[in-house]
Parts: C-alpha cells; structure tokens; sequence
C-alpha cells in the first residue's frame, strides 16, 4: 500500500524536477486540500491561511503577529466612536489589473457580512460601510468595538469588478453544498496568483510580479498538493518529491530529524483541541439526551486520561489543556488550567447520579483529515468511554462528509480544534462558540447551549475599550464555561513542519499558519 501511495504522489508531482531547474519552486505537502478557492466559503483555517497568499486584508498580521498596514495604509475613528475611516494604498492592482479602490472593500465587507455567509462571525460588529472617495472609505459598526482590526486581518478583499461581471457579489457556502465562480477562480491583490488548480490534486501558485510590497521570499512557484496518507508525506519528503509540509507527523518527527537532507521546526500550536456536546432534546438515536446534564458531561471528562493521550497518541508533543484557550492568548488566567483528574470510578458514579442507562449509545463524530492525530485520540477516547459503561459509535470520515452533520445538529458529540483565528484573543472562541446563536454569534455552537450569563459578559466585552476592563470580563465568561464544561479542552496540539535541505528560510508561527512570502529556497542546492 505505502509503494501504491507514492507511486501516486509520484504521479501527482510529475514534471516537478524540470521547473524546479528553472524556478524556484516550494512543493508543499499537505495533510489535505483546500475547500474552496473562495475564502469566505467556509470557516476553515487552513483553506483560509492558504488563500492569504492570493487575497489581502485591510490589515494584516507582521512576523512577530502584531497588526500592520496592508491594502490599507491608516485609518481612525471618527467622532462617533462606531465609524471607523480606513485610508487605502494607491497604486494597488488585483491580478487581473483592475485597480483596487474603495468599491472593492465596501462589496468585499457586504459580502463576507452577508446573512448567507458561513464567514458572517468573523466581522461580528459591522453595520455597513461607505465610499468616501475613491481611497477612503467609512465602516459603520453597531457600538464601541475595539477588536475591529483583528477581524479584519482574515477579511480578505475581492475585485468588485470581477465579481459582478461573474455573478460572484453573493458568498458561497462549501458547508452547505453551495457553489460559484468564486469557488473555482480567484483573483486578489496579494504576492501570488493561482496558475491552475485540480481540487483534490493539485493547486498551483505564481508569484505575483506587480504586488504592491517589496518580497521577502525568493519563490517564483508554489504547488500545493494534498497528500493525505502521512507514511506517503513523510516518503515524499525524504526522497525529495516534496520539499515542505506543514503536518510532519509526530510519530516520524525523529525518523525525519535524523534524516540528513530535511529540518524539523516544532512548536506547540495555540489550537486548542476541544470536544463538544449536543444540548437538544434527543440523540440522534432518538433516545433523551442526558449530556444537558453538567455532571454527565463531567463524566466523560473524568473518563479520559489526558496523560495517557499526551504521551502515547500525541508523543508527547501536544500541552495536556485545562482551559479551552492557550496561555500566549489574551484572557487566559493559570487558574483556568486546573483539571478535574482522571477518575473512572468518579465517572460511572457521576453517571448513575444522572440515571444514564448502561451501554447508552451515541454517535461521536470525528474528522480523518483535521486535527493531529484526530483518528487515533477519538479511537482511544471512544474506548475510555466504554470502560465507564458507555456504547460511543465512533463515526470518523473526511471533513466534507463531516462538516453539514455537525452544522445541521445531525451528530451528537464532536470534535473542533479552535485557534482564536484571526483575532489572536479569547473573545474569539467566547462569541463563536460559547455565546448563544443570535446574529453574528455562535456560528460555531453546534450544541445549541445558550448561558445568558455567558452572553452578557460576552456582549460586554465586545463594546469595552480599556484593555483590562475587556480582558477581565473574557476571563469571567471563560470561567463560567470551564465551570459548566461546556466543551471538553483536551490538549493544544503539536506543531511540527519539515523542510528539506533547500529551503533556505521557513519561519515558523505559532499561530500554525504558513505565510510563504517570508519562504526563501535555495535552488543551487
């Protein structure tokens, strides 16, 4: 089987050695493909983090992930305290060679924000916005908001142009089996171009030689290819065929280390793995859904051995997590890190408490192509459970299989890995998750829990400016979900990228999301 998989990995990167004489080319091996060329069309990282490389914000993230300037170069807000003016770049073009101008941004943030879109979370204040002239334009939001800014980093900015003349102004939704042109097109401002792309083969990227910044890579290529099989990623990157992933697998990260042509880069990333819990009437199985229940879902976080996870399925690599955010995150507190302990016995009483019925069964719904690991830490979880007297039915497929049960409220319990993207702060997960759904908010509660107390302290925090006043509020609603275990944290996982010898530069992120206009290679080598 592992000769059959790289023999189509062989395949899929056939003619590769003859443009990378010529050019320099980064072949990234990923875990999986993008959803999507149109990044508002599902609320995916990855696909999200690969498109920043074709689409710009008005702001972006620098190396040390603080804000900067990108197609906007200033802005300030106004005397009311909810219009925000935004100064835009001159001289900036879509790859297409339409000029970029204050259209483009108010039919980029109509879009995103529009009801149909799976992105409408990410820029939860916005009203409305307004061309002032042709490089400036007003946004209006619903109140004091002080995270605008960091939302925006991942709004990226389409060709108002481009998408009326393809009938592209409305969002599609992956999740929800919608399409459109966007979905197989692109056209951004940013530092490459897509050539071509064959979903689930390959996705080609050239660089973009009229963007509006100064490189700080050396790529005139990027061929992204999906290779889902990690025996199959690590063969390719030990035989040359790749020469970047961003999902080293961690039980070949020393077989790769001691490789001589290929580097490690560890981290720990700050995802924090979580599992989530259906707060509806019944099951999928019809049966009364007792994990409404707190002590219920105590249970089943005291059935699992987090060490034993840590350091059999994760190696040791991962950061055993109390809290559902990570330390390096705005609002995080070490008392939010305590752990109930790993207790069986406490477990099945909990349970008997409750009057859970022995060998309940229930359906736990996990992804082959998410989280690190994913398959293997559900299979151990699922047998933890079924120690205490449980009948978990481990349901592990692809996330496109995955993604409209778990939207649809057509699973039971699940998975989701969160990296308070694009934010960088724990008001992230707290309004997508955790607040109740209403509007922009809890586009990610796919149990349907609604904790006023949670909201208030959520709402609150949305419209206070002084930092510490806003941080202090996340913290309190962040402990009222640890205090209810709303979801269970398992871990922040392992960040592992290998490059082979000619890669010259490859910064790696903690935030997981490779930025390849830092990338150099060296095609000497």
């Amino acid at each position: 089987m592992k000769t059959r998989n790289l023999l189509l990995i062989s395949a899929a990167l056939a003619g590769l050695s003859g443009a990378a004489q010529a050019e320099n080319v980064l072949t990234w091996g990923a875990n999986r493909d993008i959803g999507s060329l149109d990044p508002y069309s599902y609320g995916d990282s990855f696909t999200i983090n690969v498109l920043n490389h074709v689409y710009e914000g008005l702001v972006r993230y620098d190396k040390d992930l603080k804000i900067e300037p990108a197609l906007a170069e200033s802005w300030e807000i106004l005397e009311d305290n909810i219009t925000w003016r935004f100064h835009l770049r001159e001289g900036v073009t879509f790859h297409n060679g339409n000029p970029f101008t204050a259209e483009d941004v108010v039919a980029s943030l109509t879009r995103v924000s529009d009801e149909t879109s799976p992105l409408k979370g990410n820029l939860p204040a916005y009203v409305s916005s307004e061309v002032v002239d042709d490089l400036t334009v007003d946004v209006t939001l619903n109140g004091t908001y002080p995270l605008l800014l960091n939302d925006l980093t991942n709004i990226h900015i389409f060709d108002n142009e481009w998408m009326t003349e393809n009938n592209a102004l409305k969002p599609t939704d992956i999740g929800a089996g919608t399409e459109g042109y966007a979905t197989y097109n692109a056209n951004g401002t940013g530092p490459f171009v897509v050539e071509s792309r064959q979903p689930d083969a390959k996705t080609v990227f050239v660089v973009n030689p009229d963007w509006w910044d100064e490189p700080q890579h050396n790529l005139d290529r990027i061929e992204l290819t999906p290779v889902t099989s990690a025996a199959t990623r690590v063969a390719a990157l030990l035989s040359g065929e790749i020469n970047f992933t961003n999902d080293a697998p961690v039980q070949d990260l020393p077989r790769l280390a001691a490789a001589p042509n290929v580097k490690v880069l560890e981290g720990v990333d700050l995802r924090t793995v979580m599992i989530g819990f259906p707060f509806r009437e019944t099951l999928t199985t019809g049966e009364a859904n007792p994990f409404k229940d707190r002590n219920v879902r105590e249970a089943l976080y005291r059935a699992i051995d987090l060490d034993l996870i840590h350091q059999r399925v994760m190696r040791g690599k991962s950061r055993i997590a109390g809290a559902t955010i990570a330390p390096e995150i705005p609002g995080y507190v070490e008392a939010l890190d305590d752990l109930p302990g790993f207790d069986p016995d406490a477990a099945r009483n909990l349970l008997a408490e409750a009057g859970v019925p022995e060998g309940l069964e229930f359906e736990f719904n996990c992804l082959s192509d998410g989280l690190v690991n994913e398959e293997q830490f559900c299979q151990a979880i699922a047998s933890m459970w079924t120690r205490i007297g449980l009948s978990p039915k481990l349901d592990v497929a692809p996330r496109a299989v995955q993604s409209p049960k778990r939207t649809n409220g057509a699973t039971d319990v699940y998975t989701l890995g969160w990296a308070t993207l694009p934010l960088l702060d724990s008001y992230s997960p707290l309004l997508q998750i955790f607040h109740s759904k209403d509007g922009n908010a809890g586009v990610f509660n796919w149990g349907d829990w609604s904790y006023p107390e949670v909201d208030a302290l959520i709402d609150a925090a949305g419209s206070e400016l002084d930092l510490t006043a806003r941080l202090n509020l996340q913290t309190q609603a962040l402990q009222i979900v640890k205090d209810e275990m709303i979801m269970i944290p398992l871990h922040q996982q392992p960040m592992a990228w290998a490059v082979t010898e000619n890669v010259a530069d490859m910064p790696l992120f903690s935030d997981n999301k490779p930025r390849l206009w830092f990338a150099m290679v060296d095609s000497d080598s």
